[in-house]
């Protein structure tokens, strides 16, 4: 899932200065540099004139620029490899820890980490992204793919872009949910009422997700298997929340709960087919402590009621 930044305009004026209010971490001048090098877009359409005009509703996208190289702390950012070969890396991405660097950021990145333990990936470009292929939530954990090579990481995008990739995430959300197979289909945009958030909009792109309930916890939560079939930023968490049914944690789309300090959920598969090979191959990430944690501590309150209920 995409880390770039959305907003919608709120007051008519140049694109340089809208910009600049809706990220106001960045300077005048990088802001200028990001336009003039086409990281800016309104609406579908790449805009390289700071000056250009933009109306009230319009939609704004852009590439966030890279902050220098911490590599020197990447050693220290636990993760553990679940498969690798001469042109693929699989990890197991640990919650709490960005993808690849943003702005305003000193903490080291994930790719960070990968580029000091390997240090191949650090040649196929000088973008600071070279190797990404595709993201996942700073408090999102779980199965993602590296590429090895320059090769390797147009392969493995182009899987991305023909939706020919299996991704299927561990969710708890909140409530009852009914039925217990389910199919979302909602499109997803810039919220108008806030940049950093998505939502459900009528012109936004499109976006699938289906759901199983694996486990019922009583009326308070449910345990699911989510397959993503699009991969629209924050695409699980907006389209459960939609349907009433917001992650456990998420304190964007939800609330904060005191039995998990992030979002409940967990990139648990991956499938792919492998550059170096041509095999298809699926991988799986263990649920993570803490969510094991959280799902102890609701089968321990809903077997006490269960058996409440049974002695009355």
């Amino acid at each position: 899932m995409s880390d770039d930044r959305h907003f919608v305009v709120s007051e008519p004026g140049r694109l340089d200065r809208a910009v600049t209010a809706a990220m106001p971490e960045l300077s005048r001048s990088q802001v200028r540099r990001l336009v003039e090098e086409g990281s800016v877009q309104v609406g579908d359409q790449v805009v390289t004139r700071p000056a250009h005009a933009v109306h009230a509703g319009n939609a704004v996208t852009v590439v966030e620029p890279i902050v220098p190289n911490l590599d020197w702390q990447a050693h220290e950012v636990p993760f553990d490899v679940i498969f690798e070969d001469e042109e693929t890396l699989v990890l197991d991405k640990p919650p709490g820890i960005i993808v690849h660097p943003r702005p305003g950021m000193n903490a080291v990145t994930l790719i960070n980490a990968v580029r000091a333990r390997y240090p191949e990936v650090r040649e196929i470009d000088d973008s600071g992204r070279g190797g990404v292929v595709h993201r996942l939530d700073r408090d999102t954990s779980g199965v993602i793919a590296f590429a090895k090579s320059e090769a390797a990481q147009h392969a493995l995008k182009q899987q991305w872009r023909e939706r020919e990739t299996l991704k299927r995430y561990t969710a708890v959300v909140e409530g009852f949910v009914d039925p217990t197979d389910g199919v979302v289909e909602a499109q997803l945009g810039p919220d108008p009422r806030d940049p950093r958030r998505r939502a459900v909009v009528e012109r936004g792109q499109y976006a699938r997700s289906t759901y199983h309930v694996v486990e019922q916890f009583g009326q308070d939560a449910a345990l699911l298997d989510v397959q993503i079939h699009t991969g629209r930023t924050h695409q699980i968490r907006v389209h459960l929340a939609a349907i009433g049914h917001p992650v456990v944690g998420d304190q964007m789309y939800g609330r904060s709960s005191e039995l998990i300090d992030r979002q409940a959920l967990h990139a648990r598969v991956l499938g792919l087919t492998l550059p170096s090979s041509g095999e298809w191959r699926e991988f799986e990430a263990r649920i993570p402590d803490d969510i094991e944690a959280l799902l102890a501590a609701l089968r321990r309150c809903h077997a006490g009621e269960t058996q409440q209920a049974a002695a009355g």
